[in-house]
């Protein structure tokens, strides 16, 4: 693969990543369902790490975290623990699971649940909230984020097909 077809491969992930930032910044947390917001930079991470592999899917997740973090008010966490998702999502969905929607799916729940444990955890130690509320409302989340892989992944999907592709001798 040449420069210039690396650099357009990555720049058209890129952009097909704006209007999923977009969707969740300014549509899906201006208009909560039942006080929920579901988070999709995750799972354009997962999309992309299953699609590209372990070293794609961790280096997009690292792009993906500097956004995450911007948009949360995060000071660092996002970028660290995205990055590792999708490192983890690339090495499963392609040693482990299927690089497909299924395999996608698999490995959004997984990362999901690694997202709120880290966000949870804090507030469990510190007490700042009955644990129940904290586990309900993450389940709730989690559920209303997972209706958004199917399109996510066809989203990430579309631009895999259409995108250059590695030489392999």
């Amino acid at each position: 693969m040449t420069t210039r077809d690396f650099c357009i491969k990555w720049l058209a992930y890129g952009l097909a990543l704006l209007p999923v930032w977009l969707l969740e910044l300014f549509v899906l947390s201006r208009y909560p369902f039942m006080g929920i917001k579901p988070m999709l930079l995750p799972l354009a991470a997962v999309a992309v790490a299953a699609l590209e592999g372990p070293s794609g899917g961790a280096g997009f997740g690292l792009a993906v975290g500097v956004l995450f973090d911007a948009s949360a008010g995060l000071s660092g966490f996002g970028v660290a623990l995205l990055t590792a998702i999708g490192l983890g999502a690339g090495l499963l969905a392609r040693y482990v699971l299927r690089q497909n929607l299924l395999g996608c799916f698999l490995c959004s729940v997984l990362a999901l649940l690694l997202l709120d444990a880290f966000r949870i955890l804090p507030r469990l130690l510190l007490e700042l909230a009955a644990p129940q509320v904290l586990v309900t409302m993450a389940g709730k989340e989690l559920l209303w984020s997972l209706c958004f892989v199917p399109p996510v992944y066809l989203l990430f999907r579309w631009v895999f097909d259409r995108v250059p592709k590695a030489t392999v001798f």
